[in-house]
């Protein structure tokens, strides 16, 4: 099995469209396959060098979650083996990092749980006591945990540019007001399902995104990926102090690089050096084996 691949070239499928890191192809009229490369992506450009194996971390994560989380809402996975729906040279492509997935109407809200302070959620409450406006205490500190944790939607945008932190009600405008208290609700249950599970491996999952679809029958679905190394900010527990920007198990580690490096934050991007290459690798295998016991397959 390639241990690495930037960029899936299937021609026994149609390509629908790729995004930062995934590809997605058409398998019939009403599923789609998904197939999660190895690209990284910083401060909305995709690097040049890929990460190798993090498409399978990212995978094999987001699969574990789906069959923990499935009893609070249906997901899009249909249990059809990826490497029975393309040609068979094309196999090593899709094997360990690719799914078969039922085809959806995606509801254009990322719906973003926090249940600590960080990121762009720190900087909001720097500057205005609240996030996406939800009013939270005053005198809170960064990397706090929040009394509970809170809905902070956005508006997805489009390639490459930034997705907007928009309001609850600007989300019930968009969507309706019944669809957004029902993604609003279940998402908060998931983070505190998958919070709770993931404290008893030693990982604070201080904030994560969700995204949703509906079926044909109007109900709504999990999709896209869920609880991973890029959707999620994951700390270490044993390393965590309110006050300071605790490690984590994502890319901060290539940011943090790049923040070093003479740049406008334009494609193309500089070139990874092969020691932050390894150590990215490295952090996101980790995370896979912290959080769910397994070794990657």
């Amino acid at each position: 099995m390639s241990s690495t691949l930037f960029e899936s070239s299937l021609h026994s499928l149609k390509l629908l469209g790729s995004g930062k890191v995934r590809d997605n192809y058409a398998v019939g009229d009403d599923k789609l396959l998904i197939v999660t490369t190895d690209r990284l992506s910083a401060f909305d450009v995709v690097l040049g060098e890929p990460i190798p194996a993090k498409g399978r971390v990212l995978n094999q994560m987001a699969n574990f979650w789906f069959e923990k989380l499935a009893d609070l809402v249906p997901n899009h996975l249909t249990g059809i083996a990826p490497e029975s729906v393309v040609a068979a040279d094309e196999v090593a492509q899709v094997s360990g990092r690719a799914v078969v997935v039922k085809r959806l109407k995606p509801i254009m809200i990322e719906a973003v749980v926090r249940g600590y302070l960080a990121g762009s959620g720190w900087l909001d409450y720097q500057k205005t006591g609240s996030i996406c406006g939800v009013a939270l205490p005053a005198g809170l500190q960064n990397a706090q945990k929040l009394p509970e944790p809170i809905f902070t939607p956005a508006a997805k945008a489009e390639m490459g540019q930034h997705d907007e932190n928009i309001t609850f009600a600007e989300a019930e405008s968009q969507i309706g007001a019944a669809l957004a208290q029902q993604i609003r609700e279940i998402s908060i249950q998931l983070y505190q399902r998958a919070a709770e599970y993931a404290a008893t491996r030693g990982i604070i999952i201080a904030d994560t995104k969700f995204e949703f679809g509906l079926d044909d029958n109007g109900v709504l679905h999990l999709m896209d990926e869920v609880l991973t190394a890029d959707s999620s900010r994951f700390w270490p527990a044993d390393e965590y102090k309110v006050g300071s920007n605790p490690p984590s198990f994502d890319k901060q580690f290539v940011r943090d690089w790049l923040l070093t490096q003479v740049w406008d934050k334009t494609p193309p991007a500089p070139k990874l050096p092969a020691e932050v290459v390894e150590r990215t690798a490295a952090k996101y295998r980790e995370a896979l084996e912290r959080l769910t016991g397994q070794a990657l397959q």
